[in-house]
């Protein structure tokens, strides 16, 4: 039988948090800080594009156990990679090291910071332990940084305002990581609402907060369990491929973005691109911004029939025109198409790997992980996981008095 995972299951409590951080530095947290992940309801690969995205903040996310200890030095260790040891590094100094994987994603944040002119005045001991499933296509990455953004800003009472911190965590993905990705999984974590997903105009950054009133209806998250890591996948293949279409348009029109297209301005520009595979990836980014917008509408006047619908447009389009999906993710969005009570289903993320969403329910959701779990391990040879969704608040300081 496949196991439904509640996130209320897997948070972790400030006791575990307490005893991980004892076991590590000899002392007591003083602090604790939560950052979430997030999905993205409809909007795949357009942020990049001048498009608009859907996304809300869930409950899976990275805490953090923290304590000044009074030195010009940052200890920080992660609870989910227990084979690495505590790493350090000054203050002074916080050049990328070779091999520091997760750890490069917490001296970049605070180099971007340090050079926007914020002062850090003494070290902190940092236990880092998050419940996403790394490389799920959940923004585990951007979580992290939105995480270590907030506890600069709170500990040092910096002060910096949220979009501040989504702009650098999206500086430390392009310029120190090297993923040329859009800035909507920071956005998306940064400006969490619960009970609320974010319609995001990533040209203007203009945005709305709206209720997500899914009636009996609830998010269920199917994880590939195939890890993807962006930095080595087609992601940045894909921007350019989008990046090369536009080109060829603006020698005849003035488009700043393919997301500044409708979809009958597009069809009438394909024989100036005149390449079938540029054609397809810039085809979805023109057509997936609309659908976004219609999507947005379709949830504001409680249509959840129509809004499925365009759910699974955008899966199709995500699998035959911008070709991120896979046999993994393709065998999940297909078998959950075919449950009742679905609504509807399609990838999230970056893809070629990672996970997939489908709105199904509430009294059907163990009948469909059932099915869908049996479908996939019978075709891939291993088990998917399934998350029931709840929608949540922002980066924050957690377990206050």
């Amino acid at each position: 039988m496949t196991l439904v995972k509640k996130e209320v299951i897997a948070m972790i409590t400030k006791d575990q948090l307490i005893t991980a951080f004892n076991n590590q530095y000899n002392e007591n947290p003083t602090n604790f800080y939560f950052a979430p992940g997030r999905i993205n309801l409809i909007g795949e690969h357009t942020d990049y594009n001048g498009g608009h995205v859907f996304p809300c903040a869930i409950s899976l996310g990275t805490y953090a156990a923290v304590a000044p200890n009074h030195t010009n030095q940052w200890r920080i260790y992660s609870q989910n990679f227990t084979d690495q040891p505590v790493q350090s590094f000054s203050l002074a100094d916080l050049t990328q090291q070779p091999g520091g994987d997760w750890a490069n994603y917490v001296t970049a944040m605070l180099d971007v910071l340090q050079k926007q002119h914020h002062t850090f005045d003494e070290g902190l001991d940092v236990l880092i332990w998050g419940d996403l499933p790394n490389g799920a296509g959940l923004s585990s990455s951007a979580s992290l940084e939105l995480l270590i953004g907030t506890i600069a800003n709170l500990q040092y009472h910096l002060n910096i305002p949220m979009l501040e911190l989504i702009k650098a965590g999206k500086v430390v993905e392009n310029q120190y990581i090297g993923v040329n990705s859009g800035i909507m999984d920071q956005f998306a974590i940064g400006m969490g609402k619960a009970n609320h997903a974010i319609l995001l105009d990533t040209n203007t950054l203009e945005y709305d907060q709206l209720p997500l009133n899914l009636d009996d209806n609830v998010i269920v998250i199917m994880n590939t369990n195939k890890r993807r890591e962006l930095a080595d996948s087609k992601y940045n293949e894909r921007r350019s491929e989008c990046e090369a279409a536009l080109a060829r348009i603006q020698t005849k029109f003035d488009y700043a973005s393919l997301g500044a297209m409708t979809e009958e301005e597009f069809d009438e520009t394909t024989s100036l691109i005149n390449d079938g595979t540029l054609i397809k990836r810039a085809r979805h980014a023109v057509f997936e911004n609309q659908r976004t917008l219609r999507a947005a509408t379709a949830l504001d006047e409680r249509d959840l029939a129509k809004f499925g619908r365009l759910m699974n447009a955008s899966g199709s389009s995500l699998a035959y025109d911008y070709e991120v999906t896979g046999i993994e993710l393709d065998t999940l969005v297909s078998s959950a198409w075919q449950q009742p009570g679905v609504l509807g289903a399609r990838m999230t993320g970056a893809g070629f790997g990672g996970c997939a969403i489908a709105i199904v329910n509430q009294a059907q959701v163990a009948n469909f992980t059932k099915a869908v779990g049996e479908r996939y391990r019978a075709v891939i040879g291993y088990d998917a996981d399934f998350y029931v969704a709840e929608i949540a608040d922002g980066p924050r300081a957690i377990f206050e008095a």
